[in-house]
């Protein structure tokens, strides 16, 4: 029987994941920086739940969830990377600490988990990585700045990682939901506390006492999850997992606006070449 391991479990798509894992009969070791939330989850599934505090800042803390993992159930066969949040201010507006913060959640908190997870899976040569991102890592909306670069850094991270493990028998997927209806806008997403007027009208309308997304997202996080089970168990496993229409919608046109942009420019690009020879 798989065994999964999925941060941030305490509300939203983690919540769910974890839920419709336990469900579908597989062992889990689902963790919260609290495990309160998470009692019922174990209480309901004696056999194949275990709670585990889980800062993903925390080095020992990941150690402790791993080890967890491996002592109650034989190790970890899914790493989800679920855990993290959204920051919302303009470039300028970017706080230091409040970014630095947001990284250490977002890029090395997920870095942190694949460290510690790999070597078990590197010895039995299987196991899959799902790293949670966002369709905020293909482009970037005014205000979300900080929070795409950190998902992009993520996907980048993810990319060279698949090719380096992939022929030791171990797949990496990106998932890149839309907008879904979990508290994402609302308890998991901060913001800065400048609030400079020249970005109004740009970043502006994305501050959180602007956003009236909260409730009316198109996503639901119950079928995210089923979705997210069936792939990883399914023959083949994507590259990136865009998951909702909206996702699907946005990213194709910024990928056919990019590509478009490439046709333009591509005389020029390749003008910097050295000439033939000769």
């Amino acid at each position: 029987m798989a065994t999964w391991l999925i941060t941030g479990c305490s509300t939203g798509l983690g919540r769910s994941l974890a839920q419709a894992v336990l469900e579908a009969g597989f062992n889990a070791v689902v963790t919260a920086r609290t495990t309160n939330s998470l009692q019922d989850l174990v209480a309901s599934h004696p056999q194949t739940a275990a709670a585990a505090e889980l800062d993903v800042t925390d080095k020992e803390q990941v150690k402790r969830a791993v080890h967890l993992a491996e002592e109650r159930f034989g190790g970890v066969d899914v790493l989800v990377n679920n855990a993290g949040y959204g920051y919302r201010a303009a470039v300028e507006e970017g706080d230091d600490a409040e970014v630095a913060d947001l990284f250490a959640v977002n890029f090395f908190g997920t870095v942190s988990m694949v460290k510690a997870v790999l070597p078990g899976m590197r010895a039995r040569r299987s196991g899959t990585i799902v790293n949670v991102s966002s369709i905020a890592g293909r482009l970037a909306s005014p205000g979300s700045g900080y929070y795409s670069a950190s998902k992009f850094a993520t996907e980048g991270m993810s990319d060279a990682l698949r090719k380096e493990v992939g022929p030791l028998g171990i797949c990496v997927m990106i998932v890149e939901p839309g907008a879904f209806r979990t508290d994402f806008a609302e308890r998991s997403l901060q913001q800065a506390k400048a609030n400079i007027g020249d970005y109004a009208q740009t970043a502006g309308p994305r501050r959180k006492e602007n956003d009236r997304t909260h409730g009316t997202q198109p996503g639901d996080p119950e079928r995210a999850a089923r979705t997210i089970i069936k792939v990883v168990g399914g023959p083949e496993l994507p590259v990136r997992l865009l998951l909702g229409s909206d996702a699907v919608r946005i990213v194709g046109a910024e990928l056919d606006a990019q590509w478009q942009e490439i046709g333009r420019w591509q005389d020029v690009s390749a003008s910097t070449d050295f000439p033939p020879a000769g």
